[in-house]
C-alpha cells in the first residue's frame, strides 16, 4: 500500500509537506508527525512544512511553518496531507514540485497527486500516517508520536465518533509507547477561559431551526469581527454547540469572512458529504465543510440539507 510513497521519499533529497488551509489538529499533527518520521528514518533529507499559521494549535511542538522559496520546489517531492480537494490546499506551489504524493482519509473527490493513498476507513489522517509508520517498520520519534496522537484525538472526538475502529486503538497504542502527557494535551485542547465560555453561550442563543429541524447558526462578518475570536474558534469551534440537541440529526455553522462563507456541516445519522461536494467542499460522510460565495448560496445549501431531512421522513 505504501511502497510507492516510501520510494518517492527515498528518491528525493528535498521534501515539502502541505495540508489544508485553516488547519485543525489532524492537519497539523499529520504534517508534523510525517516530517519527524522522515527525518528520523532518512536523516540525509531536508524536510519543510508549509501553509497558513497554526492558530489555536500553536501549542503543538514544531507547529511553526517554514519559509520556503519557489526555487526549493525544483526537484522536490511535495506531499499533500489531509486534503480532499485542490482548492483546499494551503500553498498551491505543490504544483511546482518534481513529484507529488497525497495521503488522505477523506472521501475521494478528485485526483490531486501523481501517487495517492486515500483510505476513508481511517478516522484521521494521523491514523493513516501512523499506519504508514507501523506497516513500513519505521522508527517513530517521540515528537512525531505526540503530534499524531493529538490529531487522532481531535479528529475522532476523543475516540467518540463512529469512524473509530479497532485499527484506531491499535494505532493509538503504538503511539502511546512513547510518553505522552495526555493531561497537558487535553488542557490545551479543551480547557476554556471564561471569555470562551461566554462566547459559546452567545452562540447557543443564536441557534435557529429549519422547518424540518436542521439546526444552524449564521454569523455575519460584522459580528465575527466584533466578537474578537479567531475564525477557527467561530466556524469549526462553534458547530459543536448544536451536536447534542435532541431531535436534531443535521446541523450546520455558517461564518462570513472577507472571502466567502465558511460552512461546517455535521450529522449524527446521514451522509451530508454530497451536499458539501455540490458546493465545492468535501470531507467525511457525517462531517464535511465548504466555502460558498455569500449568504444566498449558504441558504441554498441549508435548503438542500432541509430537503435531505424531508426525504428521510
Amino acid at each position: 500500500m505504501f511502497e510507492k510513497v516510501l520510494k518517492a521519499i527515498a528518491d528525493h533529497p528535498m521534501i515539502i509537506i502541505h495540508r489544508h488551509t485553516n488547519p485543525d489538529g489532524d492537519a497539523l499533527g499529520s504534517q508534523i508527525g510525517l516530517k519527524h518520521i522522515i527525518l528520523a528514518n532518512f536523516p540525509d533529507k531536508t524536510v519543510y512544512m508549509v501553509g497558513d499559521a497554526a492558530g489555536r494549535y500553536e501549542f503543538m511542538a514544531d507547529s511553526t511553518m517554514d519559509e520556503v522559496s519557489d526555487d526549493a520546489y525544483e526537484g522536490a517531492l511535495a506531499i499533500i496531507l489531509d486534503t480532499s480537494a485542490r482548492k483546499l490546499i494551503s500553498d498551491d506551489r505543490y504544483t511546482r514540485a518534481a513529484m507529488t504524493v497525497r495521503m488522505d482519509h477523506h472521501l475521494f473527490c478528485e485526483k490531486i497527486a501523481e501517487e495517492e493513498v486515500v483510505d476513508s476507513t481511517w478516522e484521521s489522517c494521523c491514523g493513516l500516517i501512523t499506519h504508514f509508520c507501523m506497516s513500513c517498520g519505521l522508527t517513530l520519534p517521540p515528537l512525531a508520536a505526540e503530534a499524531l496522537y493529538t490529531g487522532m484525538v481531535t479528529d475522532s472526538g476523543r475516540f467518540r465518533y463512529d469512524a473509530v475502529s479497532a485499527n484506531t486503538f491499535r494505532a493509538a497504542a503504538f503511539l502511546m509507547q512513547h510518553p505522552i502527557d495526555t493531561n497537558e494535551l487535553y488542557r490545551n485542547l479543551y480547557a476554556s477561559d471564561f471569555d470562551q465560555m461566554k462566547l459559546r453561550a452567545q452562540f447557543v442563543l443564536k441557534i435557529q431551526f429549519t422547518k424540518r429541524n436542521v439546526a444552524y447558526i449564521y454569523t455575519p462578518l460584522a459580528e465575527v469581527k466584533a466578537c474578537g475570536a479567531d475564525l477557527f474558534a467561530i466556524s469549526r469551534g462553534m458547530v459543536s454547540t448544536m451536536a447534542d440537541i435532541k431531535g436534531v440529526d443535521i446541523w450546520v455553522n455558517f461564518t462570513e469572512t472577507e472571502h466567502g462563507v465558511l460552512c461546517e456541516l455535521r450529522s449524527s445519522r446521514f451522509n451530508i458529504n454530497p451536499v458539501a461536494v455540490k458546493y465545492g467542499g468535501g470531507g467525511h460522510a457525517k462531517a464535511s465543510g465548504a466555502t460558498v460565495s455569500g449568504r444566498e448560496e449558504a441558504m441554498a445549501m441549508l435548503a438542500d440539507l432541509d430537503r435531505m431531512m424531508e426525504d428521510a421522513q
